[in-house]
């Protein structure tokens, strides 16, 4: 099924295409998508669809069970919230990539923004290449891999979940740490590059970034020290 996006609105391109789901096609074509913003939004049923071009913000947000792919890049918000399913950039994203996501897998080919992953809740996400400053900013669970350089403050207020790096770390954010590997977390990796259509770096050249759980406590002592300070 192939779904003309030229000269059409978002709202006009989402109806032709949920009407396409409820009629029983499960495998749909927006072409000429025109980097639109909030393409495929809220799909709530496995089905396939190929956005031929490069999508907007929000692109494959609220989504549980659809496969999704971007053949060019994604702005701001891509996969946002994602409760399953699998959503595949070719190019770039924008930034906060798979914001929020809860479960299933979203992977970037090239670069991602700044704010990659934050308070993911579950799932995967792969980012082929860099990412920017606070990637993995108050992940609560879920796996990060990161197959480039990151920017400041990696995995800031991390309280669960995995992230790992196969490039440079500008910085770690509070409350992370770098973690020995197990070999679990090499099976992981070998069996998600066997799994995934991206070019990813061997197993033995990622390090693991985790919480140091500093942050699992409030201590009221800490607290009369900052209002002493302030």
């Amino acid at each position: 099924m192939l779904i003309d996006c030229q000269g059409r609105s978002a709202q006009e391109i989402n109806r032709a295409l949920r009407e396409s789901l409820a009629a029983g096609e499960r495998e749909v074509t927006l072409l000429h998508p025109g980097a639109r913003h909030n393409l495929a939004v809220g799909l709530l049923q496995p089905c396939r669809i190929r956005i031929a071009g490069s999508a907007g913000y929000y692109a494959a947000g609220l989504c549980d069970g659809p496969e999704v792919e971007i053949e060019g890049s994604a702005g701001w918000g891509v996969a946002e919230n994602l409760m399953s399913g699998r959503v595949v950039v070719r190019g770039n994203a924008g930034n906060s990539a798979a914001a929020t996501m809860r479960g299933g897998l979203v992977a970037v080919a090239g670069h991602a923004g700044a704010r990659a992953g934050i308070a993911m809740k579950g799932g995967t996400l792969v980012i082929g290449g860099d990412t920017g400053y606070m990637t993995g900013f108050m992940m609560q669970k879920g796996t990060l891999v990161i197959g480039g350089n990151a920017g400041d403050a990696l995995g800031d207020s991390l309280y669960e979940g995995r992230i790992f790096i196969a490039g440079e770390i500008a910085s770690l954010g509070n409350d992370a740490q770098i973690a020995s590997m197990e070999p679990d977390d090499r099976a992981f990796l070998a069996d998600l590059a066997a799994m995934i259509p991206l070019a990813l770096p061997d197993p033995d050249a990622y390090r693991k970034v985790a919480s140091a759980r500093g942050l699992y406590h409030f201590d009221r002592r800490d607290f009369a020290r900052w209002r002493e300070a302030l």
